[in-house]
């Protein structure tokens, strides 16, 4: 590696460290000419695939967009950002598990939809409704009673989808 100061061809590691999640290694330089010190980081270049849009267009998958749509979906939701990181990291996993070269944008916002039902299920009607496309009010009463009958054993952990109240009156319509 060329010395970032006297731009020599050779320098020699002093020390190597893992860092602590393990995904990168540190490494102290010194140059063999002027015996500067410099760190150097390493980490494992894994291609995520090219997103192909529902129009056929390609692009390259890009985590910022990615950590947008949880962001616009959570936005003034008692969602803590470890959890968003949390949630984005899952869905970049699975994408780099699939070992494809191209994923549709479906397969996307599908993987999007199952970590949003986990951590706030407004946040997930709220994203369902835009990827989607909810037409009416029946879309989203729909997507709402899959949701709870899908989910009953995670009442407690999430705020309710209907204030107690409207639920109740809701019941007493039918």
């Amino acid at each position: 590696m060329h010395c970032p100061f006297c731009q020599h061809e050779d320098t020699r590691v002093i020390d190597s460290r893992v860092s602590e999640d393990g995904t990168t290694i540190r490494r102290r330089r010194e140059c063999e000419r002027c015996g500067e010190r410099f760190s150097t980081f390493e980490t494992a270049e894994i291609k995520l695939p090219s997103v192909v849009k529902s129009d056929g267009r390609r692009e390259p998958f890009d985590e910022g967009k990615l950590r947008t749509g949880f962001l616009r979906a959570l936005q003034k939701r008692p969602v803590g950002s470890e959890q968003v990181d949390a949630a984005v990291r899952a869905v970049v996993a699975d994408l780099r598990r699939s070992g494809e070269r191209e994923v549709p944008s479906l397969r996307v916002g599908e993987l999007v939809m199952r970590e949003l039902k986990k951590l706030d299920h407004v946040a997930y009607v709220r994203f369902a409704s835009v990827y989607r496309s909810f037409e009416d009010v029946q879309a989203f009463r729909e997507e709402i009673e899959k949701l709870e009958r899908d989910l009953p054993a995670v009442e407690g952990l999430q705020l309710p989808l209907l204030g107690e109240a409207a639920a109740s009156a809701q019941g007493k319509k039918r």
